[in-house]
C-alpha cells in the first residue's frame, strides 16, 4: 500500500508541474511580452536555463512552425490561430486542465470554444483592440474606428495600423456596419473600399507603437489595451478608446509544440504561469490582464483601476471576443488584405 501511494505522489508530481526538473526551456513569444523576472524565477525553481526568441505576429510565428525543425519548445499563439495550430497537429496534447495549478484558470476562459476543455493551451493575456490617439494633437471625439477609417485631418498622415490581419478585418467590418465572419459580398466590398481609401491617410502599419508613439513619430494608432497603458503611463496625453461600433475581445495562450525537445520543462512551465503571483508577474510586465483568478491581489497598483485593463461598465457590451472565420471567409480576407499591402 505504501509503495502504491509513493507511486501515485510521483505521479501527482510529475503532473502538477512539482516535479523536479533541470536542463533547457526554448520560447518562442511576441517581442517585449515575456517578464525576465517570472523566467528567473521559474529558471531558479527547476534548474532550467530559458531561451526566449522573438516574434511580431501570429502569421510570422506560424510560418516558422510549420516549415519545422525550430528548436522552441513554446509558442504563444492568439485565439484565432490557436485551432489552426490544434488541426495541422503542431502542438502537443498536454492536458492542462488536469494540471495542479488549472483550478486558478478563471472560469471564463476554462473552457473557450478555440481550445474546448484546455487541453492544449493555457492562459498567458487577454485584451481589447481599440483605438490610442495623442490627445495633445487631437481633441475631438475618438471613441471610434473613424479615427483610423475615415481620419481626421489634424491627424492625416499620422496614423499607423498594427498589421494584425484578423485585427483590422474585425475593426473594419464594424466599422461598416457588419458582422464578425461575415461572407456577405456586399459587407465585404464596403471593407475593401474603406481600406483602400483609408490607407493613403495612413504614415506606417507597424507594431512598433509603443516606441513610435512615445517619441512622437505616430500620434493615433490601432493597439492593443496594454500597449496603451504602457503609452499613457510614459505621456498621460496618450489614451485609449474603445470603438462605438463595437471592439474586439483576444487571448494568446501557451502551447508546446509537437517538436518540442523538452516537453516536461514545458509543462511545468504551463503549470508554473498559471499560478496567480506568477501571472501577476506576467501581467505587471506586459500590462495585460491574464485570466488567472486570484492574480488581482498581486497586480501593481496602477492596473486595477486602469481603464485600459478594466473594462468601463458602459462599454463592456461593445466588445466581441474574436473567433477564426471559416475557410472561405479567411480566404476572401487575405484577398483584400493582399491588395491592402500593395
Amino acid at each position: 500500500m505504501k509503495r502504491l501511494l509513493a507511486t501515485l505522489a510521483f505521479g501527482l508530481l510529475a503532473t502538477t508541474g512539482l516535479a523536479h526538473a533541470d536542463g533547457e526551456l526554448n520560447i518562442y513569444n511576441w517581442g517585449n511580452y515575456t517578464s525576465p523576472d517570472v523566467i528567473k524565477k521559474f529558471e531558479d525553481k527547476y534548474n532550467v536555463k530559458v531561451t526566449i526568441t522573438d516574434y511580431d505576429s501570429n502569421d510570422t510565428a506560424l510560418a516558422k512552425v510549420r516549415q519545422g525543425g525550430t528548436g522552441y519548445d513554446i509558442a504563444v499563439p492568439s485565439q484565432t490561430f490557436v485551432p489552426i495550430w490544434i488541426q495541422e497537429g503542431l502542438v502537443l496534447e498536454t492536458n492542462p486542465g488536469q494540471m495542479e495549478n488549472f483550478k486558478n484558470v478563471a472560469p471564463e476562459w476554462a473552457n473557450p470554444d478555440f481550445d474546448p476543455g484546455r487541453k492544449y493551451t493555457v492562459p498567458w493575456a487577454w485584451g481589447t483592440i481599440g483605438v490610442v490617439v495623442n490627445t495633445a494633437v487631437y481633441k475631438g471625439p475618438s471613441n471610434s474606428w473613424g479615427i483610423i477609417f475615415n481620419t481626421p485631418d489634424e491627424l492625416k498622415g499620422k496614423v499607423n495600423v498594427v498589421p494584425e490581419m484578423n485585427d483590422v478585418m474585425f475593426a473594419a467590418t464594424k466599422y461598416v456596419g457588419g458582422a464578425q465572419c461575415t461572407d456577405d459580398k456586399e459587407v465585404l466590398k464596403k471593407v475593401r473600399d474603406t481600406l483602400v481609401a483609408a490607407k493613403p491617410n495612413w504614415i506606417a502599419m507597424e507594431y512598433n507603437t509603443i516606441e513610435k508613439m512615445g517619441a512622437g513619430d505616430f500620434k493615433a494608432t490601432s493597439d492593443w489595451n496594454g500597449s496603451a497603458l504602457r503609452q499613457r503611463l510614459a505621456n498621460p496625453e496618450i489614451q485609449f478608446f474603445y470603438p462605438k461600433e463595437g471592439y474586439g475581445l483576444w487571448s494568446d495562450n501557451v502551447v508546446v509544440l509537437k517538436e518540442a525537445k523538452n516537453v516536461e520543462n514545458a509543462k511545468l512551465f504551463q503549470n508554473f504561469i498559471m499560478d496567480p503571483e506568477n501571472a501577476a508577474g506576467l501581467s505587471a510586465f506586459h500590462r495585460y490582464a491574464n485570466g488567472i483568478t486570484g492574480s488581482d491581489k498581486f497586480m501593481p497598483e496602477d492596473m486595477k483601476t486602469a481603464p485600459e485593463v478594466i473594462i468601463p461598465a458602459d462599454v463592456k457590451p461593445l466588445g466581441e471576443l474574436q473567433h477564426l472565420c471559416s475557410p472561405e471567409v479567411q480566404d476572401l480576407y487575405t484577398k483584400i488584405w493582399t491588395e491592402l499591402q500593395k
